[in-house]
């Protein structure tokens, strides 16, 4: 993903925001009134069992698009998914073209719990890492692949570890986990030009989504990023701006659960990630990703450079997002059949 200067932002879909049931448990979006309506989770989610499957994804080298650390990495995706009891398990396969013009063979992964509900969550990482580390200090590491434990393990093994806890106590809602490939392949150079050039994956994903124009999901939830050490989530700006209800209630339901200091209510940085795509594919999807570093002003300083390593991943960091993002799904209520 890359950061994104707001001046001259596309418009998405009028209707975007216009999806059903609009009522819920977690509908309550003052936040000065959260400590009243404090949640007690319905399942806890283990800070280390995330942290033990960042350490697995790292063990298999780079996982950039077209390696053989990406395609270790989706077999092991699939795998724990199969463990945890993930139904509807299915490798969309394609091709996509780069920047550079290069042909690269991609891979995006869904599975789901509660198949037959009709009311439907969708949770979504990538799996892949940058090809370069673009941002390092050091030139000599610039032509290097990062390591990728906060951008790309972090989300992955959030999501794994909420597969395993959904395996053990489901919501009453759907929910969709899809891991995309392709994310990180995107021009750096020509600033807030090139945004097409990233989010291949997902870019492929909506011109060849399994849902039918009306059964689509209520609303997603990208995590991206989401293991930096003592990480805090500010408000996506594109999230903010197309999901404002949907950031409400996330951001209100971590304060009820204790995670107040790390979802920081204001404004954090405009991220072109995979969430705008799927914003314009009708999925009003929210992005909980580090944007607005106490150190850095917008992304953690390991971004794109070779400290994107397991020293700098922070348990708690995992544990803030996961945590979150169950309570949010044990919090709603069935809106369809």
């Amino acid at each position: 993903m890359k950061y994104r200067c707001v001046a001259g932002i596309f418009l998405l879909a009028a209707g975007l925001l216009s999806w059903s049931c609009k009522q819920s448990s977690s509908s309550n979006t003052d936040t000065d009134k959260d400590e009243a309506n404090t949640i007690t989770p319905v399942v806890n989610f283990n800070g280390d069992t995330a942290y033990a499957y960042v350490k697995k994804q790292l063990a298999l080298g780079p996982r950039v698009t077209g390696s053989e650390g990406n395609r270790l990495c989706r077999d092991f995706i699939i795998s724990t998914l199969e463990r945890h009891g993930a139904t509807d398990i299915k490798v969309q396969e394609g091709e996509v073209t780069t920047f550079t013009d290069k042909k690269l063979p991609i891979a995006n992964i869904m599975a789901s719990y509660n198949p037959d509900t009709k009311d439907r969550i969708l949770l979504v990482a990538h799996y892949d890492t940058r090809p370069w580390a673009d941002s390092d200090e050091m030139e000599e590491n610039r032509v290097k692949p990062i390591p990728g434990a906060n951008d790309g393990a972090s989300g992955v093994a959030v999501l794994l570890e909420i597969a395993r806890q959904l395996n053990a106590k489901k919501p009453n809602v759907g929910v969709d986990l899809l891991f995309v490939d392709a994310e990180d392949y995107g021009q750096a150079s020509g600033f807030s030009t090139h945004d097409d050039s990233w989010c291949l994956g997902t870019q492929h994903w909506v011109k060849n989504m399994p849902y039918a124009s009306d059964s689509l999901p209520r609303y997603g939830i990208l995590l991206d990023m989401v293991g930096g050490l003592n990480a805090k989530f500010h408000r996506e700006y594109f999230s903010d701006r197309y999901a404002s209800r949907i950031v409400d209630k996330v951001w209100s339901i971590a304060n009820r659960s204790g995670f107040g200091d790390r979802f920081v209510n204001k404004t954090g940085g405009s991220v072109v990630d995979d969430h705008i795509f799927l914003c314009e594919a009708g999925i009003p999807t929210i992005d909980i990703i580090e944007s607005k570093s106490d150190a850095t002003g917008t992304f953690p300083a390991t971004w794109h450079t070779m400290d994107d390593n397991i020293n700098n991943i922070d348990k708690s960091s995992l544990t803030a997002a996961g945590q979150t993002v169950l309570n949010t799904l044990h919090n709603e209520i069935r809106c369809l059949k």
